[in-house]
């Protein structure tokens, strides 16, 4: 990992994804419900110009990597994408359009409309706790977007789904940390633990896609690719902010975290990613995954929840990342979004284009890397 190579393209991949433009939304509206879960050609998902989870992760994702070059490089980009979705009409709540304010809550102080935004931020925290639907144990139900109507939602009633984690679960820790608001970070640490009883196998130690109430199953029992990642990231950058957790409960976690490193390193394919069924090889190796999971591994060896050992698996999947970076910085093989499938066929014909979300994790593994 030679850090020429990893500045210059985390230079690519970061100019490629603040020009990825936006979408052409009425295409949506000719698109059915059932399209969509097939194959993920979602256009609001395209591009970095909407208020929903792929801009939220966008918006992240340059935010890690101003942290790393310690400035303020990219405010005036952030205050232009606030200020202007803001003005035309913010979309339906849920958990998914939630991503957004992970972002702007650690820019409050240094973005112009601070109490605007500070109360935008505080109803969301207010809206996860009392009104979004809840599952069974109080988890956070996965409603998320309507397909073609940015106002509606779709309920996905009584599901947990492994993206919760990364999409509301960081904010409302930050959130409480910002606020002063003990009892957004207790419901933090408990949608983290109701997510881990639910969705971790203790025999793979990997995380299936998604839990169901009604159910009472795991869907189709797949391990799928980015929602493990959104673990393996999600987790060390709860970890991180979480300082007041008990010794006890920390230690949990970090066990947990050990288990599905594990997990993921024994099934890493052999050109260092991983695929989009985590456990099928006949499944499509897939980036934007590979790319958290990698991500996650680094801060985990930094943290000291992991050691040495899982370097080369780390490293491995770093150089694998940027083989599938083109010269004009699109991060190749990211599969669209991906809604919840009762069997490996069903991930294996989700579509992959470039999304923000794929360019947005690869500069966060990219600056892992570096600072390994």
């Amino acid at each position: 990992m030679e850090r020429e190579i990893l500045l210059a393209t985390i230079e690519k991949v970061k100019d490629r994804l603040l020009n990825l433009g936006g979408a052409n939304y009425e295409e949506d509206k000719n698109i059915s419900q059932a399209e969509a879960v097939r194959t993920g050609n979602v256009a609001r998902d395209a591009g970095i110009e909407e208020w929903d989870w792929p801009q939220g992760v966008g918006l992240y994702g340059l935010k890690l990597l101003q942290d790393a070059y310690g400035d303020d490089r990219f405010l005036d980009f952030f205050a232009a994408w606030y200020r202007r979705n803001v003005e035309q009409g913010l979309p339906s709540r849920n958990v998914n359009t939630t991503a957004p304010y992970l972002t702007l809550v650690q820019l409050l102080d240094r973005l112009p409309e601070k109490a605007e935004y500070e109360s935008l931020c505080r109803e969301r925290a207010e809206w996860l706790m009392d009104g979004l639907p809840k599952t069974e144990d109080g988890g956070f139900q996965h409603v998320t977007t309507a397909i073609g109507d940015r106002n509606g939602v779709i309920l996905n009633e009584g599901q947990l789904w492994a993206d919760t984690l990364f999409m509301a679960v960081l904010f409302l820790q930050k959130a409480g940390r910002v606020f002063d608001r003990q009892d957004w970070r207790e419901e933090a640490l408990h949608q983290v633990l109701v997510h881990i009883k639910y969705l971790f196998d203790k025999n793979t130690g990997l995380l299936y896609h998604g839990y169901s109430f009604p159910r009472q199953d795991n869907f189709g029992g797949i391990f799928w690719c980015r929602g493990d990642s959104w673990f393996t990231l999600g987790l060390t950058l709860y970890l991180e902010e979480a300082e007041e957790l008990s010794p006890g409960v920390r230690q949990y976690l970090i066990d947990t975290f050990r288990a599905h490193a594990e997990g993921l390193r024994k099934n890493q394919a052999p050109s260092g990613l991983f695929h989009t069924v985590v456990n099928d090889p006949s499944s499509y190796e897939e980036v934007s995954g590979s790319a958290a999971i990698a991500a996650g591994i680094i801060r985990g060896i930094r943290a000291g929840f992991l050691g040495e050992e899982y370097r080369p698996c780390a490293e491995k999947a770093i150089s694998a990342i940027i083989a599938n970076v083109a010269e004009d910085g699109t991060v190749q093989h990211v599969s669209a979004g991906t809604a919840m499938g009762m069997d490996v066929e069903h991930y294996k014909g989700i579509a992959c284009r470039p999304m923000a979300y794929g360019q947005a994790l690869t500069l966060i593994a990219l600056c892992e890397a570096l600072a390994l």
